[in-house]
């Protein structure tokens, strides 16, 4: 009909569950739509598997996933996937996907001291794509990059019920603040979607205020912008969780899934 806006079906995939940062802002901007979140959970982390491999084991997972749930849009809510496997699905598949880059560009163009520091996984920020975005968008800012081994693992750790000390996570974030007494560091691009589960311990353990940078509004726009804006109607569906590994491991995580408003296995 026209003047009807029809709810998409939207898939969102990431290795693990920091792709849920992204699924939140997506469903606030279009809560009319279908969800499937796919966590190719038994395949976590990212970074420890060749390039070559990761390929391989996302464009077979994309294979099923599409087949099963016929997406109209597929958000790769990973850095590391987005950065390797992107342009392989592109040329693979007729949907539309939606990728991840660290937000360099408006964290350089609303940084003040012109310090600031790209915060990835150790893959993401040796690849040749982040060099390219900071030579690209540094806007004469110093761009500094620290590599991180275990944030990721600290926020599955925390949404899986397990503590992790204040002072482990101060440790991986502490090559992030650089002071040499006339300018120091005001923004910090988060480039994984694991960090923004931790955003309040990073506010609380930053030396100094900064400002986190998180790439998710800006993926919820695109999104926004590929599939219209929300249809009117009844409330939002609750999304559904596929997960590579059959499935939640606890209950502590299946309750955390339903504070973002996702179920169980679709």
């Amino acid at each position: 009909m026209d003047g009807v806006t029809i709810a998409p079906t939207i898939l969102v995939f990431d290795s693990g569950l920091g792709g849920l940062t992204v699924y939140r802002e997506i469903a606030k901007a279009r809560p009319d739509a279908r969800y499937i979140y796919a966590a190719d959970d038994a395949f976590f982390p990212y970074g420890d598997h060749s390039e070559a491999t990761l390929v391989d084991r996302v464009c077979a997972l994309m294979d099923e996933l599409i087949a099963s749930h016929r997406p109209d849009i597929v958000v790769i809510a990973c850095n590391t996937a987005s950065t390797l496997v992107l342009p392989h699905l592109r040329t693979r598949f007729r949907v539309p996907f939606v990728g991840t880059v660290p937000a360099i560009k408006p964290a350089c163009a609303q940084s003040q001291s012109k310090r600031v520091t790209v915060l990835g996984t150790q893959a993401t920020v040796s690849r040749e794509y982040t060099r390219t975005l900071i030579r690209d968008f540094s806007n004469g800012s110093e761009v500094a990059l620290v590599g991180s081994a275990r944030l990721a693992q600290f926020a599955e750790a925390e949404l899986h019920g397990l503590a992790v000390a204040d002072h482990l996570i101060a440790a991986e974030i502490a090559p992030c603040f650089r002071d040499d007494g006339k300018r120091r560091t005001d923004a910090v691009v988060l480039a994984c979607t694991h960090y923004p589960l931790l955003i309040e311990r990073l506010q609380r353990l930053a030396p100094w205020p900064v400002a986190f940078i998180d790439p998710a509004p800006a993926i919820a726009r695109r999104v926004v912008d590929l599939s219209g804006p929300p249809a009117g109607g009844g409330p939002p569906v609750a999304a559904h969780a596929v997960f590579t590994s059959g499935g939640p491991a606890s209950e502590r995580l299946a309750a955390a899934l339903a504070q973002f408003g996702i179920g169980g296995n679709a």
